[in-house]
């Protein structure tokens, strides 16, 4: 059963630490893929496996099940969730005894709750809206992709249920396979949240499922079934959820029998498409995203005065 985690204000000492020694590391040449980097930013999974409130981990034989949770239930979306993603991600990449990832939910839904139209992650978590604010959030969006994407080994998705709320994080994922009513959407940016989809889930979809239909989607709030999924080829088995998890691990272990260098190498190459996408467009995106919501705010003010 998933549980909430502790630890993380030594955690985040420790962090601290390791960021500022990386910048010596580079002035040195070495990449950040160097062994001797890698020794300095990795933290043990005894600490990181109990650092993080909304993901529960457990590991065996190398495959690193993550589940995505909020108090043991489904994972409710906000700004709590974006930051401990991304630096859960960090954590992941840096740990070489990973070789193979199962990333999923808890319950019979992926990610929720519906955007509603009339709140933000703003005001839902009590910020307000100022260029600080806005640079900090479309800082970890950017962060939670690329953060993704540096982890270099096989992450199999395993869509529990309804993916309200940024699907595009377990469609990132090398084998996605989904529960018989799992659902897919993206109203929470452009259908109901009046938000611009700049934090990359928009060049992610239009690679996967084609640029018309991806606009179309974006625009209208359109909701895929996970029979439209599988036939679009944004998932590759769909089966009831009971049975899931038992073929994630089947897939896991079949993948943990190769060499770690080909996993890892292979992860890298088949994600490079992705890199590019993002690399050319998230700034722009988020720029674009960030000015709509300075707008949007200002409109909201001036209908409560």
């Amino acid at each position: 059963m998933p549980r909430d985690c502790a630890g993380q204000q030594a955690g985040g000492r420790a962090r601290q630490c390791t960021k500022q020694c990386r910048l010596p590391h580079l002035w040195l040449g070495l990449s950040e893929r160097s062994p001797s980097l890698r020794s300095v930013d990795m933290v043990p999974f005894s600490e990181y496996a109990t650092r993080y409130r909304c993901l529960a981990m457990e590991r065996r034989d190398g495959i690193l099940q993550v589940s995505l949770h909020t108090n043991g239930g489904p994972l409710r979306w906000g700004l709590g969730p974006q930051r401990e993603l991304v630096e859960a991600f960090v954590d992941i990449g840096a740990d070489r005894e990973n070789r193979v990832i199962i990333l999923t939910g808890v319950g019979d839904e992926f990610s929720g709750p519906h955007q509603d139209p009339n709140r933000t992650v703003y005001n839902q978590d009590g910020v307000a809206i100022t260029a600080e604010s806005l640079d900090r959030v479309h800082w970890n969006a950017k962060r939670l992709m690329t953060r993704l994407l540096d982890i270099e080994v096989p992450i199999i998705g395993v869509v529990n249920g309804p993916a309200k709320r940024h699907c595009e994080l377990v469609l990132m994922s090398d084998i996605v396979i989904a529960a018989d009513d799992a659902t897919f959407e993206d109203t929470a940016h452009f259908h109901l949240g009046s938000q611009v989809p700049g934090d990359g889930i928009a060049p992610v979809l239009s690679m996967l499922m084609g640029l018309n239909r991806a606009r179309y989607l974006m625009l209208t709030g359109q909701v895929i079934t996970a029979a439209e999924a599988l036939q679009w080829g944004l998932v590759s088995e769909v089966m009831p959820r009971e049975r899931l998890l038992p073929r994630a691990w089947e897939l896991a272990r079949q993948l943990a029998q190769k060499p770690d260098l080909l996993l890892r190498y292979t992860r890298i190459v088949l994600t490079q498409p992705l890199r590019v996408a993002l690399a050319e467009s998230i700034q722009y995106h988020l720029a674009l995203e960030t000015l709509s919501s300075l707008q949007s705010h200002a409109h909201e003010r001036v209908s409560q005065d």
